[in-house]
């Protein structure tokens, strides 16, 4: 099966609790119904606002209670509250508000995992052949430094473990070892020692073996790919869309401490469904070896 179809198959054996703040939307609330319906797992609504969730928000990020209180009456505020309180475990927002207000609800509420210095973005992507490969970061970040690129590795290598089962990370350049230089190359060095992965190395030398042994690395056959810009991995994912009819599933936000998932403003009922379903994979507990091997019921 494909990593979509464990998926769904994880989603129903865990029935993760999901928030959903903008569950006025009308695709959202189709969506719901469906994910309920097929038992994808547990929408929730927004909860009442409480001194919990001010409270959560004010011990865990430090800020003043009158300025606590002010966010938990915004709806994005109030989830991320609840998925720090445990309430739900993900969030999934984005359907009618731009991608940097869910980044600084799920930033100010939530918080950034252990090691990670900042939220980032990847695409799943599923080729006609087969193969699923992460791309990141194709959404978020600019240009980011040598440290920033390092934290975006390493989330989308436990994004990879939490969907694919294993992370085989290949942080990207238009030279491989030490066949090039220039300030990109270097950035793209520096960030592959930080992270602890191969770097930096060309595309087709990451996915083709033959190509890598001729270039002189050992073999990556590479499932994460780190591209060193936005402009790089948006332009990549969307060649491999048209070009190779890769579908993309994403972007999906990745480095928070749970799950969160930001909707494109676009999103039709069946991509918040998909969308929901691969968030909900990404919960603790899930991996790809439980999508393979669900529990036997009874």
């Amino acid at each position: 099966m494909t990593v979509l179809e464990n998926a769904f198959e994880a989603a129903k054996a865990r029935r993760a609790r999901v928030v959903f703040p903008e569950m006025e939307d009308a695709r959202v609330a189709e969506a719901t119904q469906r994910l309920r319906a097929e038992g994808l797992c547990e929408p929730l609504p927004l909860a009442e606002p409480s001194e919990a969730h001010v409270e959560a928000l004010v011990t865990a990020r430090g800020l003043k209670e009158v300025i606590a209180k002010r966010m938990v009456s915004k709806p994005l505020y109030r989830a991320a509250a609840m998925v720090a309180l445990g309430e739900a475990d993900a969030m999934v927002a984005g359907a009618d508000v731009p991608t940097r207000r869910v980044i600084e609800a799920a930033s100010i509420g939530i918080g950034l995992a252990d090691g990670v210095s900042l939220p980032s973005s990847f695409f799943l992507m599923v080729f006609p052949d087969g193969r699923e490969l992460v791309f990141a970061d194709c959404a978020v970040n600019v240009a980011p430094d040598a440290a920033q690129l390092a934290d975006i590795a390493r989330a989308s290598a436990a994004s990879a473990k939490a969907l694919l089962g294993t992370a085989r990370v290949a942080m990207l350049s238009f030279s491989t070892g030490t066949s090039g230089d220039g300030d990109s190359v270097a950035r793209v060095r520096e960030a592959a020692e930080l992270a602890g992965f191969a770097g930096p190395v060309q595309a087709d030398a990451a996915l083709n073996d033959s190509i890598a042994a001729k270039k002189g690395i050992e073999a990556l056959d590479a499932n994460v790919l780190i591209f060193p810009s936005l402009d790089a991995g948006n332009i990549g994912y969307k060649l491999c869309q048209e070009l190779a009819g890769a579908q993309a599933l994403g972007p999906f936000l990745q480095g928070f401490a749970r799950p969160v998932c930001d909707l494109s403003r676009g999103a039709s009922v069946d991509d918040i469904v998909a969308a929901t379903v691969l968030t909900a994979a990404q919960v603790r507990g899930i991996c790809r070896t439980r999508l393979m091997s669900p529990p036997a019921s009874g």
